[in-house]
């Protein structure tokens, strides 16, 4: 993509306070500092976490007010010192950018790096028409002159790749912490957009897929999407566990060491997933709640079983996600829906009444170039 040679004017939808309506704003894009860049947004999708940050309260690591959104995909029109070689590349921006350099990335934990950078919680994201971002770790698309080109064969375009930063990344970093059987079963809590790309990916795999979810319309999704077998879940605990049991042993495997990925962040979806974990299992918590929910964590002890977290997604794991989305081992194109950016407004409340089903994805106006002096 051609670089802007004249200075920028940057758009940003910023949060003042949590619930109050967001505020357009245009400033000047600032002087890059070494080791960052200034992309320009080809789509930002909108996430739970970003409806934790407005609606619950949830606070931000960087000060109010703040452009919220960090499942990024666009193009690199700045750089400063270190990352010129970046420049008109198309990238997807891990939602997570560890440092690269501190003693936690050394030894592979960049999950944990103090010095990690998610956009729209750790400084402006992905609201707005372009954003600055450290340059370590983005994923470059290659061959791309358009951000509604259609790529490799699947044909999926930059904008529908955003999802890969957030929805998809952290759903494969989990598959991936797994240690998927193929011809197993493994079970899925909460099919919504990271639900989903489980599904996809841990079938892709070779796994036996359960889906579970409170909603028939998530349900059939998920099974389009390579589930084997779904259950809807409800009020009846009790009932919802038996179903799962029942098809985990239906679907045969070892009797032992069946994954759970918990991708509702729901109370109900956590406490569903714990009770159906069995033995040497290991629970994947990929869904986040404020809510505190009562668990016998002595049933992982009995069960010899194992309760594992999942904060983002490795940058180096990007690249590898990349090429199944390419190549059509993932379809992401019916998860998503678009939107202009300037009814983010508007697409926050329907997502948080539940009007909105699929993941949607934010397009802004191209950026306000003044010509050089």
């Amino acid at each position: 993509m051609p670089v802007p040679n004249g200075p920028i004017t940057i758009r940003r939808w910023v949060m003042d306070e949590p619930g109050r309506p967001l505020r357009a704003i245009e400033e000047p894009s600032p002087e890059l500092q070494p080791g960052t860049v200034l992309v320009e947004v080809a789509g930002c999708g909108v996430c739970h976490t970003d409806l934790g940050f407005y609606y619950d309260g949830v606070r931000t690591r960087g000060a109010l007010p703040l452009a919220l959104g960090h499942e990024v995909s666009g193009f690199v029109v700045g750089a400063g010192e270190g990352c010129e070689g970046l420049l008109g590349e198309a990238v997807v921006v891990p939602a997570v950018i560890p440092c690269g350099d501190c003693a936690a990335c050394a030894a592979g934990l960049g999950t944990v790096c103090k010095r990690q950078f998610m956009p729209g919680n750790d400084g402006h994201g992905g609201f707005a028409s372009h954003l600055v971002v450290p340059g370590v770790g983005l994923c470059v698309v290659p061959d791309v002159e358009d951000a509604d080109q259609p790529l490799g064969a699947s044909g999926v375009t930059l904008r529908t790749l955003s999802v890969l930063a957030d929805a998809a990344s952290t759903a494969w970093q989990a598959v991936l912490r797994a240690d998927l059987k193929p011809g197993a079963p493994a079970v899925v809590v909460g099919c919504g957009g990271v639900g989903t790309c489980v599904v996809q990916l841990a079938a892709a795999r070779g796994a036996k897929v359960i889906a579970v979810d409170v909603d028939a319309g998530r349900l059939a999704q998920a099974e389009a999407s390579g589930a084997a077998a779904t259950v809807q879940s409800g009020d009846d605990l009790r009932a919802a566990r038996r179903a799962v049991r029942g098809l985990v042993k239906e679907l045969g495997g070892a009797g032992f060491g069946v994954p759970v990925f918990e991708c509702s962040g729901a109370p109900a979806g956590q406490t569903l997933a714990f009770e159906v974990l069995g033995p040497a299992g290991i629970l994947l918590v990929v869904g986040y709640t404020g809510s505190k929910v009562p668990l016998r964590l002595s049933r992982l002890m009995a069960l010899d079983a194992r309760a594992v977290g999942n904060w983002g997604c490795l940058p180096e794991h990007y690249p590898a996600l990349l090429e199944l989305a390419l190549d059509g081992t993932i379809d992401l194109s019916p998860l998503v829906a678009e939107y202009p950016l300037d009814d983010v407004q508007e697409v926050l409340e329907a997502v948080h009444a539940h009007k909105i089903t699929k993941r949607p994805v934010l397009i802004p106006s191209r950026a306000t170039t003044e010509p050089s002096a």
